[in-house]
């Protein structure tokens, strides 16, 4: 079964691929015909499997992983087309693997969607599992946020060596509380920027707000970041303070950038001995935003910044990211299945940063319900078109003189960076 599942999956990729396809399907296929093509190939991998999962970041803070355990000359398999499902790292295996089914790397880093790494764990074991956060997001897919807690609780419960926990969020950091098997490490902020980052309860403080969740006790961090600057930061780890420069954009990012640094450390090896650290910061200053996700592209010989958001922590953070005045801005909201269908969280974001300069365009199929949104905070709204290539065409153009950002949800951007792509004068920032 083996050797014929192999040039199957391969066939039906290649011929995927050419007619345009989905990058997931020929992984539906293997999976199919070869239920244990994944558990067989992950477990020939000398580090084994390292889980990245949560809300927020998976994508970026993935292929920060990756590219610091390559500075570490280790060969890496990652999920790279971000497919986050069981099939989509079936289909991705199939790209690598050889006609035998050998897969020539040292370590797999796959990102997983919460639910999708539950089927996932139960088939590979991982060794190692970074778990970023729990808040609120397509709560029409996975119920209530307690429940996408559990389901990272049981990613956890799966894995052999390391869990690291982000010990700011009260729902990830009682993890630790019920592990038993692997090492526990964890990811923090200094004091400063604890503000910053909101848990889901306290966005959601107020009268009628359900109790909090119960905090565990604040466990000491193995990254810590300390400072976020312009274009540089902070961490703190082995009791040193150490500065580096930052391509990425946005303290979201910044603060999985210390997420990254724990889980590569644990797989190489905290001490001086075994990781080079002067080639992890190395390596963490070259990282670039992942395709769509805080991505900066030049337009026109201006700056344009994709600003992913799906949920209200998202949404206040990318514009905490970004002077409040100076920019043009573009809003674009689907409400398709892979954003969430329940659009809602929209009014627990606030907008009064944007009330000075107003939006430019608001697009999307949820476009009019955004341009309310943005209404009763006060925030003028020049255009309203639900359809993107319009209203991204529209507002190019009336902005040509002004740095640009849009805010998007998944499919929206995809739109966008699809239009993005037929213009000539647009770069992409590396």
């Amino acid at each position: 079964m083996f050797s014929f599942s192999i040039p199957l999956g391969k066939l039906v990729r290649r011929v995927t691929r050419l007619r345009g396809g989905g990058s997931a399907f020929p992984g539906l296929v293997v999976e199919k015909i070869d239920p244990g093509f994944m558990q067989r190939t992950l477990s020939t991998l000398p580090h084994g499997v390292a889980v990245v999962s949560g809300t927020n970041g998976k994508t970026t803070t993935t292929k920060m992983v990756v590219e610091l355990l390559e500075s570490q000359g280790l060969k890496v398999f990652t999920n790279r087309t971000g497919s986050n499902f069981t099939r989509g790292v079936a289909a991705a295996l199939l790209g690598e693997v050889d006609w035998r089914g050998r897969l020539d790397a040292d370590i797999a880093v796959l990102e997983l969607d919460e639910a999708h790494a539950v089927h996932f764990v139960n088939r590979v074991p991982p060794r190692y599992s970074l778990l970023l956060n729990v808040l609120r997001d397509q709560l029409d897919r996975f119920g209530e946020i307690d429940k996408t807690a559990q389901l990272l609780q049981q990613i956890a419960d799966k894995t052999t060596g390391t869990v690291v926990l982000n010990r700011e969020d009260p729902r990830v950091a009682r993890i630790a509380e019920t592990l038993r098997g692997p090492d526990v490490r964890y990811f923090g902020l200094d004091d400063s920027l604890l503000g910053t980052f909101p848990s889901d309860d306290e966005l959601r403080a107020g009268p009628g707000s359900p109790a909090p969740a119960t905090v565990p006790q604040r466990q000491t961090a193995d990254v810590v970041l300390r400072r976020v600057g312009a274009d540089d930061a902070d961490f703190e780890y082995d009791g040193a303070t150490v500065t580096t420069s930052m391509k990425l954009r946005g303290v979201y990012n910044i603060f999985n950038a210390a997420a990254a640094l724990v889980l590569a450390r644990s797989i190489c090896g905290s001490g001086a001995a075994t990781a080079d650290h002067t080639a992890l910061l190395n390596a963490l200053s070259k990282v670039a935003p992942a395709f769509g996700r805080g991505e900066s592209l030049v337009v026109d010989g201006l700056p344009l910044d994709l600003v992913l958001v799906k949920n209200p922590s998202g949404f206040r953070l990318g514009l905490k990211s970004f002077p409040s005045g100076g920019y043009a801005t573009m809003i674009a909201i689907n409400d398709n299945y892979a954003d969430g269908r329940d659009m809602s969280w929209l009014w627990d974001v606030d907008f009064d940063s944007l009330r000075k300069d107003g939006v430019d365009q608001v697009s999307g199929s949820r476009a009019y319900d955004m341009a309310l949104r943005l209404q009763y905070d006060d925030v003028a709204v020049r255009a309203v078109n639900t359809e993107i290539a319009p209203a991204l065409a529209a507002f190019i153009a009336g902005a040509k003189d002004k740095p640009k950002r849009v805010f998007c949800t998944y499919t929206a951007m995809l739109a966008i960076r699809r239009e993005l792509s037929k213009i000539t004068t647009v770069e992409v920032v590396s």
